[in-house]
């Protein structure tokens, strides 16, 4: 027998077995009026609320919905609501400054676009067939004309259907979107559930963006086996520990800085640190220091998870979990064991070009492919093996390590930066004459970007006033963290830039090329 997977399997699983559960604890300081008592029951009916309005627009299926918000239960409500009724969701880093977000929506041809309520300048800026502020028009939510739960056209699920397109920086300077089906997510919200051990019994933390690879797969995995969602719109490490203490949190997601934030506020924080031996705390975007790793274990008590992938990846490719055989180590040992990416997930094959070093991957969670990307999309997947642009080891026992990021992506607080959008924004500015963007070691954000500058001949521009060029074309966390004035960039004889050699200085004494 074949029964298509989708991303209704997660939700109408929650509503028949936890129906009155609460299912969503919705951020409290927004400014649209929370979602209160968001049951499973009552999320399931919201979802098909919202199916009926697009419904209600004509919008058909395999028409693209975007949204550009911040964490909210209405968002994490639209992953059902919009993929699940067969359209496709474009989630929107709400980070984004509106000529990007204006690229995105056009790119992706959405005819319908939600707007956080905190972002409404950007209906000047961005248009579409239909814009909606969340919160502001709650019929997308809400009941029919009689004031029964709306109810929608049915939809034939479909798992090789796209689902989500997720546009992430890469080597090119627009964004690409990354085109996920409903067997993607099905596969690694399984396979991630698993690996994680998630129950019933969890609490998730929203702390990693739901725009971020879909919140990596959370919101479905933790739909699916009833855990309760707690949602954090803004983070802040004592905010964390307060929400940890109040909801009795047991699993987050997040990049490496947002550990450096919970592990700085410990230091301040008074009693006993809520969540310990109770917390695990799952970590991406690049391997924090062996220390840190250590810190969270014996500083919070929280069991340090580390896992590898890309969103073109769903994004689950490793996962690096202590196991018994570490359980007499230190933890100073069992970091140095942990620091790396992990061993490939359940389904996962990978490899390393012979020739490169890079990493190459084969599993069901991989992307389709790039929207409306042909060629790009079929150099990602020459010989036929996903191509990730980072270069690692494969030791004897299969654990992954990744050494270097071969695709000129830089990764900062979580959140890729394409050095070459970098470098076309600082190109436009009247004084530059020559550019390389680099990735270099930070203690807080792992890696910090830095721009290696030649400027015109009588130039008066100060490292102020290219960062604040940047600040004005792009996202503010785009823009360079220092500014470095050569008098030349060094290339070879056919006139590239060999940027290995430009960010060798800054990552001399490691053993990797990536922090």
């Amino acid at each position: 027998m074949f029964v298509p997977m989708s991303v209704n399997d997660f939700i109408d699983r929650a509503a028949a077995v936890y129906g009155e559960r609460i299912a969503v604890v919705d951020e409290p300081d927004q400014p649209a009026p929370p979602l209160q008592d968001v049951t499973y029951a009552r999320m399931r009916q919201l979802a098909n609320a919202q199916a009926a309005h697009l419904d209600s627009l004509g919008i058909e299926v395999g028409d693209r919905v975007a949204v550009v918000s911040h964490n909210s239960a209405r968002l994490l409500t639209s992953f059902f609501g919009v993929a699940g009724s067969g359209r496709v969701l474009v989630p929107i880093n709400f980070r984004l400054a509106p000529e990007e977000v204006k690229f995105i929506v056009e790119h992706s041809g959405a005819r319908v676009l939600y707007i956080d309520p905190e972002l409404t300048s950007l209906i000047d800026e961005v248009s579409a067939e239909h814009t909606f502020v969340l919160g502001e028009d709650e019929h997308l939510f809400g009941a029919g004309t009689d004031g029964t739960p709306a109810e929608p056209r049915a939809w034939e699920p479909d798992e090789g259907a796209v689902a989500t397109i997720n546009y992430t920086s890469g080597t090119t300077a627009r964004p690409k979107g990354v085109r996920i089906t409903h067997r993607n997510i099905w596969t690694n919200a399984v396979t991630f559930g698993l690996h994680a051990g998630l129950t019933d019994r969890d609490v998730y933390l929203h702390t990693l963006p739901m725009f971020h690879a879909n919140g990596w797969g959370m919101p479905f995995a933790m739909t699916g086996v009833g855990a309760q969602h707690v949602v954090i719109r803004k983070i802040d490490g004592a905010e964390i520990l307060r929400r940890v203490d109040r909801h009795g949190v047991t699993v987050m997601c997040a990049a490496p800085a947002v550990v450096n934030s919970v592990l700085a506020a410990a230091q301040e924080w008074e009693g006993e640190i809520p969540g310990r031996d109770r917390v695990r705390i799952i970590v991406a975007g690049a391997p924090p220091p062996t220390q840190t790793i250590a810190r969270v274990e014996t500083e919070l008590g929280w069991e340090f998870i580390q896992i590898y992938g890309l969103t073109e990846t769903s994004p689950l490719l490793t996962i690096n979990r202590s196991r018994a055989e570490w359980d007499e180590l230190s933890p100073e040992e069992r970091a140095g064991k942990l620091v790396r990416a992990g061993s490939p997930a359940i389904g996962c094959r990978m490899k390393l070009d012979e020739e490169t070093g890079e990493v190459l991957a084969r599993s069901n969670v991989i992307m389709e492919g790039y929207h409306d990307l042909p060629d790009e999309t079929e150099r990602t997947f020459e010989g036929g093996w996903f191509h990730t642009g980072d270069g690692g080891t494969i030791g004897d026992d299969g654990y992954v390590t990744i050494r270097d990021r071969k695709k000129d992506v830089i990764i900062t607080g979580g959140e890729n930066v394409s050095s070459i959008e970098v470098e076309d924004v600082l190109f436009s500015h009247p004084d530059v004459t020559e550019v390389a963007v680099i990735g270099v070691p930070d203690d807080t954000w792992g890696e910090t970007i830095k721009a290696l500058v030649v400027v015109s001949e009588g130039s008066s521009a100060t490292e102020a006033d290219l960062i604040a060029w940047c600040k004005s074309k792009a996202a503010g966390y785009k823009a360079p963290t220092s500014i470095e004035f050569r008098d030349e960039l060094a290339r070879t004889a056919t006139g590239k830039l060999q940027k290995f050699k430009l960010r060798a200085p800054y990552w001399e004494g490691r053993d990797r090329q990536v922090n």
